[in-house]
């Protein structure tokens, strides 16, 4: 059964230029070769929610596993965390519509 890792953060704001660049040129491409599918990125404009999520789309829950224990998903995490804030990840079975 396909399921949606949902990735919540914050920009850290002396970052913002950084993030995007990274994101763009590193973070997409590289979840990508992991063999997650990005199906969707939101920005929340208004409220007390989280900045941004990301969803990712991966076949099954083992195979979401063994990606995110991966050495490769370590090191784009790491960077990632070096832009960011308040981060927080989870595996959900996927269906349709916004999930969070």
């Amino acid at each position: 059964m396909p399921v949606k890792v949902l990735m919540t953060w914050d920009i850290a704001p002396e970052h913002e230029q950084e993030y995007f660049e990274f994101v763009i040129g590193e973070f997409v491409p590289g979840v990508q070769r992991l063999g997650f599918q990005p199906t969707e990125a939101w920005a929340t404009l208004y409220g007390t929610y989280p900045q941004i999520q990301v969803v990712l789309l991966a076949e099954s829950v083992s195979h979401a596993r063994r990606m995110l224990d991966s050495t490769d998903w370590t090191q784009l995490q790491d960077r990632l965390f070096t832009y960011i804030k308040n981060y927080s990840c989870k595996v959900v079975p996927a269906r349709g519509g916004f999930q969070f």
